[in-house]
This record gives structure tokens, C-alpha cells and sequence, in this order.
């Protein structure tokens, strides 16, 4: 059973919320039919139950109904809650995972758990090209912390979140271009967390999430008690012969590795290495057939072309490109890749909405338009990076935000062994438990 709605007990939004003027308009229930209609492997973001499902139980989730363990060995299920949680009158909701009660369904506990300040609330936000499914290997273990609800949402115009249009403001100038591409989703998480009726959350994000949830907790320091950045994308300064280098083929740094990243690399943020080691000879010049490749790449880039508008190109053969992409995912199962691979294509294939703003707020190789080592000074809470130990983003970033802070906010960094970007789904198991002590301690430390 899935239960799409927004929580019972919400009292409605004030007027003056209920057409903000971030959000431009609401894609229609009809506009998604007729698209459908022109591209049948396009769906309704709602009608995507079945993927999602079969992803999440490869992590021993299973929605709303416990279910029963086939022997005494196997492990048990966690039981979990799916939701739309309605943010304005216009038909936009935020697509939600919600564990509560040390693995009871929501709607067993929901009363007491909103309104229990005993309860402590594990907040945590996908990357670009990504989900709430691509916890699956995390949920079980952190559903297990004694105290402590645990939601996971699909940011607005992705995932199965509602698919509202966007329209870039690159015409107003960089700031205003930025700023209200930051503003799309930061307010749109604010008004799921007035909806959800948490007052403080520990707020946990990766990569695009990462960025975001950063933002949000420079602007609603009070309901964030403290915030986990993996992995996060737009902390470092970009090199400023970035536009320069990449024309001529080289890669962002002088000394680094020139190997182009993969287009969902790019899009997740898994290319900006730090600029501070410049001092290695430079690389050979590119060769005829990289200079291409970059030059399309920037020229797709500055069009604002997105993996997920290719593999709506492909049609049926999209499929095909998203498996070739998780046949990477070696640390998975082959069940485990198959349901990623299924899930991953369901989200990629419905319609274009919030994805073009990843352009609005990053620069070719995926160095942020303004970038947050700039912007976190401002961090009232305590402030958690980890990376993995091959990560594609340096941490070098995460290091220099500490750095900044010291002395005033509680801050470290984790370096998960034998991971990379993804080091949720790389390696879950030291993942988890970094994140379960973090969680482990009081909200101050």
C-alpha cells in the first residue's frame, strides 16, 4: 500500500504562501498525460510506485505493510511511509520517505511524533540526477537510532516530486540568476517543513543536496540543529583560466587528471578538484578528439542541455543509457543495479522541470557561480563534511569552511574508506555508522 498525501494534521498555509513568488507556474496533471501520450515510457511522477518499491526493498524497506521474513535468518524489514506532501494550492507537492518510530509506518505515530520534543528529525536530501531511492542502503540502519524519525525528500521538480515549470533569469544577470535558482528550492523546503510540522531537524544532503541544504541553513539557522554536507558540490573558487583551459581541452587545474567526466559526473558535481596544487607540470597537450569532446560538452552546457533531456531523446533506447551508466556501480548487486537502473530511469524520464537549474547555479565543471566557501561563514550550527576517500570533489573545500569556522561553530570532516561521490551507496556500512555517531550526539556538538 503507498499513501500519497500530505499529512492529516497540517493546518493550511496562510494565503500569502499559497503562490510564492518563486514558484513560476505548476505543471498540470494534463500536461503530463499529453506528454505521455507523445513519449509512452513518460509517466506521471504518482504512477511511479512500482520502481521506487522494488529499489527500496533491495534495502529491506518496505512501504507502509511490515512484511514477514521468509526464514528466521533473513533480515528483517523496516517499514516505511510514502507521501506527496502538498506545499502551496497550485498543486505542487514534495515527494517524501518517512520512517518514524524506530521503524514503525508514519501514520502510527504521527501525532505524537510532530509534536514530541523528544524526537529528533534526520532530514535528508538527494543529488542531481538522483532521488530518494538512492538511500536504499542507508535507511535501515539509521531507521534503528533510538529517538529519531528519519525523512527523505525529492526536491521540487525532481525525483517523483511535482514537476513545476522553470525559467531561468540568465537575462537578468549573474546574481539575480543565481539567486533565484537558490531560492526555487530553498523555500520550497521550507514550506515542506511547515507542512511536515518540524520545528529542528539535522539536516543531511548530498552533493546538489549538499549545496542546497547548506543554503537553506544559512537562511533558517533556527530549525536546523545541525547539518551534514556529503559530498557537496560549489565550495571551492573556480581557477580563473577555467573557461580558457576547458576550450583548449585541458582539464579545470593545472596538474590534474584530464580524464572528462562522465555527463551525470558533471551533472552531480563530480569533477571540481581543488585549485591549490598547481605546481605540477602541466599535461600534454589534448589530442584532436578530446578537444571535441570538451568543446561539445561546454557547448551542451552553456545550452542548458541535461542527462535527463538525453535520455528523453533516446526514447525507449533511454534505458539503454542509463544501464550503461550503473554498470559502473560494481560495489552493488546485480538485483541492486537492475532495480537502480529501473528506478533511475522512471525519474529521468518525466517531465523537464527543475533539472536546468543546475546551469543557473554552476559553471562548466561544476564550480558554483558563487561559490559557498564565500557564504558559509554564517553557519550558526554545528557543520559535518564527509567525502570519500576517491571522491571526485576535494575536500580540500570542506577543510577551508572549517578552517573559517573555528573557534566559533563545532565543525569535522569524515573520509569514508573506499568510496567515492557516492560514498552512501559505496560503502553504506562505514556511511552509516559515521552518520548514526553524528546523529548520536547532542544536537550542540
Amino acid at each position: 500500500m503507498i499513501c500519497d498525501k500530505s499529512p492529516t494534521a497540517v493546518a493550511a498555509a496562510p494565503s500569502e504562501l499559497l503562490h510564492p513568488p518563486w514558484l513560476l507556474a505548476s505543471a498540470t496533471r494534463s500536461g503530463t498525460a499529453s506528454l505521455s501520450k507523445l513519449w509512452p515510457w513518460a509517466a506521471d511522477p504518482r504512477s511511479q510506485n512500482g520502481s521506487e518499491h522494488a529499489l527500496l526493498a533491495q534495502g529491506d524497506l518496505v512501504v507502509a505493510t511490515p512484511a514477514t521474513p521468509s526464514s528466521a535468518d533473513a533480515r528483517p524489514q523496516v517499514a516505511a511511509e510514502i507521501m506527496d506532501v502538498d506545499i502551496d494550492s497550485h498543486g505542487n507537492y514534495i515527494h517524501t520517505l518517512a520512517i518514524r518510530s524506530a521503524g514503525q509506518p508514519a501514520a502510527e505515530s504521527e501525532q505524537q511524533a510532530d509534536l514530541s520534543p523528544s524526537r529528533r528529525n534526520l532530514v535528508l536530501t538527494h543529488g542531481y540526477f538522483s532521488g530518494v531511492g538512492y538511500f536504499f542502503r542507508n535507511y535501515r540502519d539509521l531507521s534503528q537510532v533510538e529517538g529519531w524519525d528519519v525523512y527523505a525528500i525529492d526536491w521540487l521538480g525532481m525525483g517523483r516530486s511535482s514537476r513545476p515549470a522553470y525559467k531561468s533569469r540568465r537575462q537578468d544577470g549573474e546574481d539575480v540568476r543565481v539567486a533565484h535558482a537558490e531560492q526555487f528550492f530553498v523555500e520550497s523546503l521550507e514550506e515542506w517543513r511547515k507542512r511536515m510540522r518540524i520545528d529542528k531537524m539535522t539536516l543531511c544532503g548530498h552533493s546538489f543536496g549538499g549545496y542546497m541544504s547548506a543554503l537553506y541553513a544559512l537562511k533558517y539557522p533556527q530549525h536546523v540543529e545541525k547539518l551534514v554536507l556529503i559530498s557537496p558540490i560549489g565550495l571551492p573558487e573556480a581557477p580563473p583560466d577555467l573557461d580558457e583551459r576547458l576550450k583548449q581541452g585541458y582539464g579545470p587545474a593545472p596538474g590534474r587528471s584530464t580524464t572528462p567526466p562522465s555527463p551525470s559526473d558533471l551533472a552531480s558535481g563530480a569533477s571540481n578538484k581543488s585549485t591549490a596544487d598547481t605546481t605540477a607540470a602541466p599535461a600534454a597537450k589534448p589530442s584532436m578528439q578530446r578537444l571535441l569532446l570538451f568543446r561539445t560538452a561546454i557547448s551542451l552546457w552553456d545550452r542548458n542541455y541535461t542527462p535527463q533531456w538525453a535520455i528523453r531523446s533516446a526514447g525507449p533506447f533511454g534505458r539503454r543509457l542509463i544501464d550503461m551508466y550503473i554498470q559502473r556501480f560494481t560495489w552493488l548487486t546485480d538485483a541492486q543495479r537492475a532495480a537502480l537502473a529501473a528506478y533511475a530511469h522512471q525519474i529521468s524520464v518525466l517531465p523537464a522541470s527543475s533539472e536546468s537549474a543546475l546551469n543557473d547555479i554552476l559553471r562548466p565543471a561544476a564550480y558554483a557561480r558563487r561559490p559557498l566557501v564565500n557564504r558559509l561563514d554564517g553557519l550558526a550550527m554545528p557543520t559535518i563534511f564527509m567525502y570519500g576517500s576517491h571522491d571526485w570533489v576535494d575536500h580540500a573545500g570542506g577543510q577551508e569552511v572549517i578552517r573559517r569556522l573555528a573557534g566559533r561553530v563545532v565543525s569535522r570532516l569524515h573520509r569514508v574508506p573506499h568510496a567515492g561521490h557516492n560514498l552512501h551507496l559505496e560503502n553504506p556500512s562505514d556511511f552509516n555508522r559515521l552518520l548514526i555517531a553524528e546523529m548520536a550526539k547532542d544536537p550542540d556538538v
